[in-house]
């Protein structure tokens, strides 16, 4: 007991070191800090990602960033998987989080049935979908013959394999935004939804005026969390198509990969792995500014 009664003065003194924050700070600078940087410097040089020796190029990498057409294709596939795939998920999780908080029969089986997609990693899940939407002896395909109909080659278009990539990632992680919205859902006080009963508002008007009001931070968390993830989006993308048809399908991400593996030219991809890095920065704080003005408006 005096042991731990000095240890806790220790930590309550004003003035005092806290220590205990040391070892995050230690994981953070070698795992986040040092290798921005250390990707930062191999971005201006020509290293070929395997030989021990390389020069420093300046800036040539970031100027033929502008003249890639397979980068600028990555970065539009990149945003229509950030924000589709965020779209999507808030549809299919707030419409789960409004069905599901209601007392019915099995919810918690179904809570549990929607949210276990995303505890299976994400490049499992891609061959799941590979399986299914594959030309020969593909799941879906194996339905349609069964009703006499032709077999579709799904990922042989760019336009279509883009879409089922989006599809893909919406229901994996659409359990991500029930969760929150549920919670959301549940700080809400239910003499709200009397009072507005008694004055005889309707379902939607009481949905409009009390429930979307209410989950703005709900909203905020959801939107931020998701569009993150789907403009990093790899997993998926290299499972079901490898960023194919030729470059159609391309994520930055999955750019990155194949520029550093296939063409063996890792300053490259580091110039576009900080270029990735801008493009997540600079979406995600123009929504957080725009929902913060939103919410003081």
């Amino acid at each position: 007991m005096k042991i731990r009664s000095s240890a806790v003065s220790i930590l309550q003194k004003p003035n005092s070191i806290n220590l205990l924050y040391v070892p995050a700070v230690i994981l953070f600078i070698c795992l986040i800090v040092y290798p921005f940087f250390e990707g930062l410097r191999i971005a201006f040089t020509d290293w070929n990602g395997f030989s021990q020796h390389y020069d420093y190029v300046g800036l040539e990498n970031f100027k033929y960033l502008f003249k890639d057409k397979s980068l600028f294709i990555a970065i539009v596939n990149t945003l229509l998987y950030g924000i589709g795939s965020t779209f999507f998920q808030q549809i299919f999780g707030l419409s789960y989080a409004l069905l599901l908080n209601k007392k019915i029969f099995g919810r918690n089986f179904a809570r549990t049935l929607i949210y276990l997609p995303v505890l299976i990693a994400p490049v499992i899940m891609g061959y799941m979908w590979y399986f299914i939407f594959q030309y020969s002896h593909g799941a879906l395909n194996d339905i349609l013959s069964i009703f006499g109909a032709e077999s579709v080659d799904w990922l042989a278009k760019g336009d279509r394999a883009i879409i089922l990539i989006i599809f893909a990632n919406t229901i994996q992680f659409c359990g991500i935004s029930m969760v929150i919205y549920l919670a959301g859902l549940q700080t809400i006080p239910k003499m709200y939804y009397e009072a507005s009963g008694i004055d005889g508002a309707s379902v939607f008007c009481q949905f409009r005026y009390i429930t979307v009001p209410m989950l703005r931070p709900a909203f905020i968390t959801s939107i931020t969390l998701n569009l993150i993830g789907g403009l990093k989006l790899f997993d998926v993308i290299k499972a079901l198509t490898n960023g194919g048809p030729g470059y159609a399908s391309h994520s930055l991400s999955t750019l990155i990969d194949y520029t550093y593996f296939k063409s063996q030219s890792a300053g490259y991809s580091a110039a576009m792995g900080i270029l990735l890095f801008i493009l997540i920065m600079v979406v995600t704080l123009a929504f957080n500014k725009l929902s913060g003005e939103k919410e003081l408006g």
